[in-house]
């Protein structure tokens, strides 16, 4: 009798124990599982950014100045994507906010640019001439004044806003905008000639031949290596020579100093000998299947050994 009593003293407490196991090992860590998530989302939520080219147009022509250039920066990243470029009625609103920045920080004014330049070929007629006024004074406009100086404007963020707005007249599509670019060419800076080299690649037509010719023989070898890209691109082998310097790795590692980044996926000097395979696969020069198959198998970056196959392919 005594252990038949045992026997349901036992049964019941393992009945009732049976749900507070439930709730140890099942209840609370789902409880907390919930709760963890319900926080995640909650950051979440406060940290994406769902806002629209819109918001950030209005925050750019009615925000204070430290919130400008930022909305311009997260603009131009915003259009990226095909559907924000698709919208007919961004062009004339970022022209227009573009037209109004041109007292303003710099900084505004350079997204602004990179943001016209991602629209789709051609630009509006409005936009290329904005872009170009921008463009008729630079000596007041570029360098560094009291008043840029007051507001923590440097000489670099001014520079940058007008190589942005040279690259922005490249993407039009308009090669009438080929006579205003040329004479920027005659810069002594070279970070101006090369993106006016770059520009005028980028353009149709042939006008602009004589001048990527000139900038072969420039004095800063990212101007060269451009002229010699912007030849190939227009069907001219001009640049063969130049082309061939750039799939050189030891002299481009003589020529470029800025080291690879561990941190990132940028390699400089990877980068230069991938534009110039990508040139000549334009050519398709079977004067280059040689060299591009000895960089297939024994470069050591592997980005330059694909494009030296997919430009192997091309030449055929």
């Amino acid at each position: 009798m005594d252990k038949l009593i045992e026997r349901d003293h036992a049964a019941r407490t393992s009945l009732t124990a049976a749900p507070a196991l439930a709730v140890q090992f099942f209840l609370i860590p789902l409880t907390v599982v919930g709760i963890t998530v319900l926080v995640y989302l909650g950051f979440r939520s406060l940290v994406t950014d769902a806002r629209t080219s819109q918001s950030y147009l209005d925050e750019i022509r009615y925000g204070g100045a430290d919130r400008q250039w930022p909305a311009a920066y997260e603009l131009s990243r915003l259009m990226d994507d095909p559907e924000v470029r698709g919208d007919r009625t961004l062009g004339p609103a970022l022209v227009k906010a573009f037209e109004e920045s041109k007292d303003s920080d710099p900084r505004v004014r350079r997204y602004l640019a990179l943001a016209i330049g991602r629209l789709t070929p051609p630009l509006s007629s409005e936009a290329i001439a904005v872009l170009l006024k921008s463009l008729e004074d630079p000596e007041r406009r570029w360098n560094p004044d009291w008043f840029s100086r007051l507001n923590g404007w440097s000489d670099i963020d001014i520079n940058e806003a007008h190589i942005s707005t040279i690259w922005a007249l490249g993407s039009s599509g308009d090669p009438g905008v080929v006579a205003r670019l040329e004479p920027l060419y005659n810069s002594a800076d070279a970070g101006i000639r090369k993106i006016v080299v770059y520009a005028l690649g980028a353009l149709p037509g042939d006008a602009q031949l004589v001048t990527l010719r000139t900038a072969l023989q420039d004095s800063a070898a990212d101007v060269r290596w451009n002229a010699a890209v912007a030849l190939a691109r227009h069907g001219r082998a001009d640049g063969v020579p130049v082309l061939r310097q750039m799939l050189d790795r030891a002299y481009v590692e003589q020529v470029v100093k800025r080291d690879v980044r561990q941190d990132s996926d940028q390699d400089p000097i990877a980068e230069v000998m991938i534009g110039g395979l990508r040139a000549i696969a334009s050519l398709k020069d079977p004067a280059f299947k040689v060299p591009d198959e000895n960089l297939s198998r024994q470069d050591r970056s592997m980005k330059v050994r694909q494009a030296a196959l997919e430009a192997l392919k091309e030449i055929g």
